[in-house]
């Protein structure tokens, strides 16, 4: 059926309408602490819908359905450990940042260690995110690609051009209150989509259940005791826990929202609810993939590949001016995702390395600065994006799996430096190496699921940490 002019239309106000609306923060930006943070006055609220939004890439939408589409609902295991993770964070990592006047989560690592390390967390920080965050611009390129019929790279480039534009003027506060509405847009997207799915399975929701059920897709649980299986209780609950802890507790992707709190009640208040959010969003895309099996009752590989069965259903089979509506929603995720990427990447950029080094530098400099080098990662990210367009998978496991090689020796060295006294910045520079060593390998050659990859690198990270400060101390 494709999409008609009504559809278009919707597509084009939606990609014109949060520009316009983004560059309305622009004149609030004087200084660094309101580019990178916001000037710390956003209400707790917004901070939770803009976490969602900025863990819900357009890879989450399209992919996530796609899973369950070939599989079941076991992912929301992982999902789980996402919450119990925020719990963690709360307690042990969210004090230490509210004490002083952060902008990085690297700046903690030079306080307790020194500078080396700082810049060491922070570089990782830089290409791990770079290059997850490529793999998720590049799912905008599937979307784009078959609903407006555009070639991949062009469909990388609108997004791109336009995500740049509001972030690199309106800063961190322009990233929140767009994720804000954006959130609204694509959860609101989904529960239309679903409900239109609903209605063209002959017998609705019963039929679907009673398919699904017979199938094996309404699994949840899966409590067998093999490392191998990605998918399993222990896997998710365990590995989702540790991946967490990493992604919103060490990534500044996260942390600079908490940052951006008012206090640390609220920045707590705020990631505990995103977690409660998470788990019922990502419950209706899997439930999505459920439906869309229902329907069409064919093997995946007839779509080339998972990701593209939830884009292809909205724009054959949707009705014109609702196709348009999720198609939008599809693209808001998108622009969420990568606007904080931008302004996430950027303030590490200018904190961790620039400013580090010459501190001296007036205000106007700094923030000439910061926008100059938002405009170069948003460059950075449109190659990679253009790079990952040759053969992946999954590109949701693939971006996962790219953040998790680094997570674990980054989390590794955040416990060493909160968890105890007597590690040194020699001794964590070792032991992330270690760590980071062991999750090369688990990656690449060991056929260990990417669930359990932080879990592992974390744990060697501290231990050989440890150890080889207590060496390098005798």
């Amino acid at each position: 059926m494709g999409l008609n002019k009504v559809d278009l239309a919707i597509v084009a106000l939606y990609l014109i309408g949060i520009t316009l609306f983004g560059l309305r923060f622009r004149k609030h930006q004087r200084s660094l602490r309101d580019y990178f943070l916001a000037g710390r006055e956003i209400p707790w609220w917004a901070i939770t819908l803009s976490i969602v939004a900025a863990e819900t890439s357009t890879l989450t939408i399209i992919s996530i359905p796609g899973l369950a589409y070939d599989t079941n609902l076991t992912f929301l295991q992982v999902v789980m450990g996402y919450v119990v993770g925020r719990v963690v964070i709360s307690f042990v990592l969210l004090p230490h940042y509210f004490r002083g006047d952060l902008y990085t989560a690297y700046e903690l690592i030079e306080r307790r260690f020194g500078r080396q390390l700082r810049s060491l967390t922070a570089g990782v920080f830089l290409l791990s995110r770079g290059a997850a965050e490529g793999v998720r611009v590049y799912a905008v390129a599937i979307v784009v690609s078959i609903a407006l019929g555009t070639g991949a790279v062009a469909s990388i480039a609108i997004i791109t051009i336009l995500t740049l534009i509001y972030t690199f003027e309106g800063g961190l506060a322009a990233v929140i209150w767009t994720d804000v509405v954006q959130t609204v847009i694509y959860v609101g997207g989904t529960i239309v989509g679903l409900y239109t799915i609903l209605q063209l399975v002959p017998g609705g929701w019963p039929a679907i259940h009673q398919a699904a059920a017979s199938a094996g897709k309404l699994q949840v649980f899966n409590f067998a005791a093999n490392l191998g299986i990605p998918y399993s209780f222990w896997a998710g609950l365990i590995g989702g826990t540790f991946f967490t802890i990493a992604s919103h507790g060490t990534d500044q992707l996260i942390v600079q929202r908490l940052l951006a709190a008012r206090n640390q009640r609220q920045s707590a208040t705020a990631l505990m609810a995103s977690g409660v959010a998470v788990l019922i969003q990502f419950a209706l895309f899997l439930t999505v993939g459920v439906m869309l099996w229902a329907y069409y009752g064919a093997p995946s590989a007839n779509f080339g590949t998972p990701d593209r069965i939830y884009p292809i259903f909205i724009v054959n089979r949707m009705p014109h001016g609702i196709s348009g509506l999720l198609i939008a929603a599809i693209l808001a995720a998108a622009m969420s995702n990568l606007s904080a990427a931008l302004n996430a990447l950027s303030s590490s950029s200018v904190m961790d390395f620039y400013l580090a080094f010459r501190p001296q530098a007036q205000e106007r400099t700094r923030m000439r600065l910061s926008r100059f080098s938002t405009f170069v990662w948003a460059l950075v990210l449109f190659a990679l994006a253009v790079l990952a367009l040759h053969k992946i998978g999954r590109v949701v496991e693939a971006g996962l799996q790219i953040a998790s090689i680094a997570y674990g020796g980054l989390l590794g060295v955040f416990l060493l430096g909160v968890l105890t006294r007597k590690a040194n910045q020699r001794g964590a520079i070792v032991g992330m190496l270690c760590g980071f060593g062991v999750e090369l390998y688990l990656c690449l050659w060991a056929r260990v699921p990417w669930t359990w990859w932080v879990m592992v690198g974390s744990v060697v990270t501290f231990a050989a940490g440890y150890v080889a400060s207590l060496s390098s101390a005798a």
